[in-house]
């Protein structure tokens, strides 16, 4: 049975090798499941439309190009909320995000939180198969945002996370403009300045065995940038 209140928001780009798996693996939850393709030329789409045929609750979002993580998660929180979601979960396909950790985030937010974010940073989080060096660069860039906006929140860049309907809706969606991992320092922000209760629930990190990484210079540089820039909106009160 699918519950029609949950939607999971999982965007791809090239994952064949982790799209049928990872939606086999979310099936037992009983929750609806919106696969956003960035028209991947891997086929990863049309995998994921031959599950979506076999599979209740799962859809495929179709889009034009690849435009990055940001306006990806953007069109599938939009798509969720107008099919009535009242809880929407953002996680990897690559498997780095356990679908058995989904319940506990859905059970912080029954709890009381407004976005809970499963994070690697508080005590019985960690990270798995990672060297030194990303390590070193995930720790520091969200150490480096929470304390240029002066945050509390120990995993600023974490995507796996469970938002309230509420929280969507108010955020401002339409004028995000951050499109790599900036994009969920911003959304944090966005929520904490507005009100919202963030609880971060401990998780462990596995890196990907298929597939390859999406992270780049250029993501790494648009985090840089746009910290302090965020910082500045809101300030000067336009953020």
């Amino acid at each position: 049975m699918v519950v029609p209140d949950v939607t999971i928001c999982l965007p791809t780009y090239n994952e064949r090798d982790n799209v049928e798996q990872m939606l086999r693996a979310l099936a037992p939850l009983g929750v609806r499941v919106l696969v956003i393709d960035d028209s991947s030329p891997d086929g990863t789409g049309e995998i994921a439309d031959r599950v979506a045929a076999e599979l209740d609750g799962v859809s495929v979002l179709h889009r034009d190009r690849k435009e990055g993580l940001g306006p990806a998660y953007i069109a599938g929180f939009r798509r969720a909320l107008a099919e009535g979601a009242e809880y929407v979960i953002s996680m990897d396909c690559d498997f780095s995000h356990d679908p058995a950790d989904v319940p506990r985030l859905i059970a912080a937010c029954d709890g009381g939180a407004d976005v809970a974010i499963g994070s690697r940073y508080v005590p019985g989080g960690g990270t798995v198969n990672w060297g030194i060096g990303r390590r070193i660069v995930s720790a520091g860039g969200s150490f480096y945002a929470r304390t240029l906006l002066g945050l509390h929140i120990r995993d600023m860049t974490g995507g796996f996370r469970c938002f309230r309907r509420s929280v969507l809706e108010t955020v401002g969606l339409d004028t995000i403009a951050t499109k790599g991992y900036a994009f969920q320092i911003e959304l944090t922000y966005r929520a904490l300045r507005r009100g919202f209760t963030v609880a971060e629930v401990p998780i462990v990190f596995t890196d990907r065995t298929a597939g390859q990484s999406k992270m780049s210079r250029a993501i790494f540089l648009e985090a840089v940038r746009k910290v302090p820039a965020l910082r500045v909106r809101a300030l000067t009160g336009k953020l």
